[in-house]
């Protein structure tokens, strides 16, 4: 008897054990962000990034020293054209400084494009090889350990529809 209810005892913890091992997810984390910033890929896309930019910023400088060097003739010349002139030249040197600023707003939209196209197949490649290796090694889920970050992957139970259910809907 005393046997019996050490077996039922032994095989009940067994159990249970088991069902908890069962129940317990394989969750890793990565800072995918660090990562992406490591991968030779990215410092290229930095590289061009950078380049596109120095190119943006020469060009508007040329536009500002040009309206500059226009405001400087226009006031020194001032007093020797007419009011009708002058209030010419002022559209001209406001026409010349709404020029500039649009440019610097689609050169800032540019920039923003390109880097989102140049990142874009880089954080898909980290994506892949996350995931790969995740698998490869069991996880079930992998975290982002970037600040703000979230889950990478999701292999285990989603509990949507069962919480759907049970709310009724």
């Amino acid at each position: 008897m005393k046997n019996f209810k050490t077996l039922l005892f032994t095989t009940a913890l067994f159990i249970g054990t088991m069902a908890f091992a069962q129940a317990q997810s394989k969750v890793a984390h990565i800072n995918a962000q660090e990562l992406i910033s490591l991968m030779p890929a990215t410092k290229a896309a930095e590289a061009e990034i950078e380049k596109l930019g120095k190119t943006y910023e020469a060009d508007i400088q040329s536009m500002i020293t040009e309206y500059q060097n226009k405001a400087k003739q226009y006031e020194a010349e001032v007093d020797t054209k007419t009011d009708e002139e002058n209030q010419k030249r002022g559209l001209e040197l406001q026409t010349m400084q709404q020029n500039i600023q649009q440019y610097r707003g689609q050169a800032q939209q540019d920039m923003q494009k390109k880097e989102l196209d140049l990142l874009k197949p880089i954080t898909e490649k980290a994506k892949a090889a996350i995931l790969k290796v995740a698998r490869a090694q069991g996880f079930e889920y992998v975290l982002d350990s970037t600040q703000g970050g979230g889950v990478i992957m999701a292999d285990g139970k989603n509990l949507l529809d069962d919480v759907k259910k049970e709310l009724g809907f």
